[in-house]
């Protein structure tokens, strides 16, 4: 089915530095074609903090003897680690036909979806990329009823999306978590936000393994990202 509507060329690479990941995402974009196939890379990271381009020193708190690596994605600082699929589309958008705002709408779907068969409703918050959960009941409900002045109140993230484009086509991804040890996410601010919850499968009672998740995820991007 993927070679028919051309899908992107997947690998999963397992479990790779960061830093390594990241060259090789720049050095295929600056070297791709307008022919290049697209590729869409599924990996795991070793522990590590890594800061957008935007990001901010007052967003990490103690992050000891975890490393921080600078990235020129967007957004600010968030923790990669064992326990997290993270994927990582090198996608031309011209060729497919897009623009931005629909590529992370896409890459938000595929992650909602994948969730869904997990029996987990993840949704979106206006302004804040990612994909959340109602901590209350996040099997069942969406947001948290009632007024709620604090937009995070409630809400445990589980999934984090920073892109970068160049000419067109992009990298960087998206990570979601999914049995993890989740302390480091206390030694920042994660993605910006003060005091925001960060969470796993785990943490929401699904004993899931993550090579099954991350081709569960790898499946449904394929099909949102085909041409």
């Amino acid at each position: 089915m993927y070679d028919t509507l051309r899908a992107p060329r997947l690998q999963f690479l397992g479990r790779q530095p960061y830093d390594k990941t990241y060259d090789a995402m720049r050095r295929f974009t600056a070297e791709r074609q307008r022919d290049t196939p697209d590729e869409l890379w599924i990996v795991e990271h070793p522990a590590v903090f890594t800061q957008g381009i935007a990001g901010k020193p007052e967003h990490l708190l103690a992050t000891g003897d975890i490393p921080v690596v600078p990235s020129n994605r967007g957004g600010q600082v968030t923790f990669h680690g064992p326990g997290q699929v993270v994927a990582y589309p090198l996608i031309d958008l011209k060729r497919l036909g897009i623009y931005i705002k629909e590529y992370v709408f896409r890459l938000e779907a595929a992650v909602i979806q994948t969730l869904d068969a997990w029996g987990v409703i993840g949704f979106r918050v206006t302004g804040a990329p990612g994909i959340y959960v109602n901590l209350a009941d996040p099997l069942q409900a969406g947001l948290p009823a009632g007024p709620r002045q604090d937009p995070f109140d409630g809400l445990g993230k589980i999934a984090a999306l920073g892109v970068k484009v160049s000419n067109h086509c992009t990298y960087h991804g998206v990570a979601l978590n999914v049995a993890m040890n989740l302390e480091p996410f206390e030694r920042i601010n994660p993605c910006g936000y003060a005091g925001l919850r960060t969470v796993d499968l785990v943490t929401l009672g699904i004993r899931a393994n993550p090579e099954v998740v991350a081709r569960q995820l790898a499946e449904r991007l394929s099909v949102h990202l085909s041409r």
